[in-house]
């Protein structure tokens, strides 16, 4: 098995460089604005010309519409759009016919059950990746990135 890793939530040049020096195989801009680590459209595409064409460019996005998608595309290419939202497999592969960008479906996991519906996105999605689910009690919390761990 070989092992690839995405180093998310980059916005400056130090950052990319540190990713890229260090070995990712894929780097991420975060595009979900309430995000500490959300960069705008133009700073991505200053950012995005640093990362060598050996690693991807990957965007996450949090249940947003056809216009930000387009806005972000407009301004830089990426090489894959990560869906960290409550996308149903319906919008899923609305997204990837509409862009014509691989699209990485993210599964929220709290218990046996969601990895069950993981199943769902199977032929829709590119790639699927699993996070924990935040618990309800958690103030402030993301989507995901929250450094939680599931079983």
């Amino acid at each position: 098995m070989t092992l690839r890793a995405k180093i998310c939530g980059l916005s400056t040049p130090d950052a990319v460089a540190a990713a890229v020096g260090g070995g990712a195989a894929f780097v991420g801009f975060v595009f979900y604005v309430r995000s500490p680590r959300a960069v705008t459209p133009a700073q991505a595409a200053t950012l995005a010309p640093l990362v060598p064409a050996s690693v991807g460019k990957v965007g996450l996005f949090v249940d947003d519409t056809d216009d930000r998608f387009a806005e972000v595309l407009g301004a830089v290419k990426l090489d894959l759009l990560q869906l960290h939202g409550s996308e149903t497999p319906a919008r899923v592969a609305a997204i990837r016919a509409r862009f014509g960008v691989p699209v990485m479906k993210v599964i929220s996991v709290a218990g046996a059950g969601d990895v069950a519906a993981a199943g769902s996105y199977v032929e829709v999605a590119d790639w699927l990746m699993f996070d924990a689910r935040p618990p309800k009690e958690m103030t402030n919390a993301l989507p995901g990135g929250n450094a939680l761990a599931f079983d």
